[in-house]
């Protein structure tokens, strides 16, 4: 890809990119949310044709011009979104084979359908069943699935972008296999991940983006450390990973007390099984546990109007006995939740920046119901700043910024509301070493505020980092409450896989 040029409403989002891929080889790309690294994948893939960006693409020596997608797949190039491009109502099998139905005589081939479907597993060492209802799948099998989907129009260049975020370490491995089994076939493939350790383990080259430029040449992997990684993408060093503040935990602020959480589809079940725990001002308590474990549903119970009457339990706030059955109840008692899918339940994606930020404290900005848009623009413009939200202006659609900013706009709307518990269900998932640090940041301020911080994680190290307290799920129950201090990761691992 030769002086790749894309702007997005004046802003240049790609200056001049430069990127060489080898044949049968897996480059990791990186670099901060906002460097323009999904927007040079969708210019590869044909998302974007080319009256919408400038430059010149060759493969294999030959100048390609894609008026599309499909274009771009019968030219052996397909992408794996970071977002999931699935018909949840639809099969597994009718999925990998969308848009290159198997047909016979002018009607589906409903057999050979799945049974190429279950060929494809079976070679990728998947245990799936491909007539199985894409919604009744966890997300990290719908993540394999848009992997298999692309695999089936034998594409020549595979593009995966941020693959394994819902993924479980099985799940990584079955992913790796893959890619693995794809580079010794000759297939090549660009892995865009912010996790450098997996990019360390898997890539052949590596290569930054910063600031919509490439950042020198692809280089091979085992030339490059994670600190020269990282340097490359934010342009400057990252001593300090975590950087966790000591402060003095305050009054007990939270207590929850047998938090049971009805099985959405089996009667009888529960996914989160008689959970006690209480938290403190100025504490960050952090919660661990598998996929499945039922760590993201104490978070969302407590909220209320995500399961309503399906859950039972005590909530005290300030040693007072709490009922929410709105999530307006649990605002008003001063809890904030930064939910897991920061799309589907965190931001409203056709409203710009400034109504998102809003959102959660218009009484703070109105006047007799009408809001005082004077108030809101200062508020906003407080947040933009203090957080550090990279956008045109407070009214640039938040569909448009990038992840990492997209969840410090999440973060920003609640502080909106000064919340005296703030929830994080994996707040840093898809986001850029860069943007981690300055959540980090705005955790510990929140910290020697008072503010006592509830935070669901995936990633092992920053629970270990950022946590005073942890508490350890599985199969939706409390297996332990540790202080950082008198736990290792080892130990947390342990306990959340059974192996104790």
């Amino acid at each position: 890809m030769g002086n790749i040029v894309k702007e997005f409403s004046g802003v240049r989002a790609l200056d001049g990119v430069n990127l060489k891929v080898r044949k049968g080889t897996i480059l990791g790309l990186c670099g901060e949310n906002g460097a323009g690294k999904s927007t040079l994948m969708k210019i590869l893939s044909g998302v974007f044709t080319p009256d919408e960006y400038s430059g010149d693409i060759y493969i294999n020596g030959e100048l390609k011009k894609f008026s599309g997608t499909k274009d771009a797949e019968v030219g052996g190039v397909a992408i794996i979104h970071q977002e999931l491009n699935l018909f949840p109502q639809l099969s597994v099998g009718e999925n990998v084979f969308i848009g290159n139905e198997i047909t016979h005589r002018g009607f589906i081939d409903w057999p050979k359908y799945y049974y190429e479907t279950k060929k494809l597993f079976d070679k990728y060492g998947l245990d799936m069943d491909p007539k199985k209802l894409v919604k009744d799948i966890k997300l990290g099998q719908a993540q394999l699935v848009e992997i298999t989907k692309a695999l089936s129009k034998n594409a020549q260049i595979l593009v995966l972008d941020e693959p394994t975020s819902a993924l479980s370490d099985n799940e990584i491995e079955k992913l790796f296999h893959i890619m693995s089994m794809l580079r010794d076939s000759g297939v090549t493939l660009v892995f865009i991940s912010h996790k450098l350790d997996e990019i360390r383990r898997i890539c052949d080259d590596v290569v930054a983006l910063r600031d919509g430029k490439n950042i020198g040449e692809p280089a091979p992997v085992t030339k490059m450390s994670k600190d020269d990684i990282v340097k490359a993408m934010v342009g400057r060093d990252i001593k300090t990973m975590y950087p966790r503040v000591e402060v003095s935990a305050g009054k007990k602020i939270l207590e929850v007390k047998n938090l049971y959480v009805n099985h959405p589809f089996l009667l009888g079940e529960h996914v989160v099984k008689d959970i006690n725990f209480s938290v403190h001002e100025g504490e960050i308590f952090g919660i661990y546990g598998l996929m499945g474990s039922g760590r993201s549903e104490v978070l969302t119970s407590m909220f209320a109007g995500f399961h309503k009457d399906d859950y039972s339990g005590e909530i005290f706030v300030n040693n007072e006995k709490k009922n929410f059955s709105l999530p307006m109840d649990a605002i008003n008692a001063g809890l904030g939740l930064v939910t897991e899918d920061r799309k589907l339940l965190g931001l409203v994606l056709g409203l710009p920046v400034s109504q998102n930020i809003s959102l959660a404290a218009l009484r703070e900005i109105s006047n007799r119901m009408v809001i005082n848009k004077v108030k809101e623009r200062k508020l906003v413009n407080q947040l933009i700043q203090e957080l550090m939200i990279k956008t045109s202006s407070p009214d640039q659609v938040v569909r448009n910024l990038s992840g990492g900013n997209q969840q410090k706009v999440v973060i920003a709307k609640w502080l909106a509301n000064k919340p005296a518990i703030l929830m994080l269900d994996e707040p840093t998932r898809g986001v850029d070493i860069g943007a981690k640090v300055e959540i980090y940041n705005i955790m510990n301020k929140l910290k020697t505020q008072g503010v006592a911080i509830i935070m669901v994680t995936s990633d092992l190290p920053e629970l270990m980092g950022m946590s005073d307290k942890i508490m350890v799920m599985r199969e939706g129950s409390n297996k332990g409450i540790f202080d950082r201090k008198d736990v290792s990761v080892e130990k947390i691992g342990a306990i959340a896989t059974g192996n104790v």
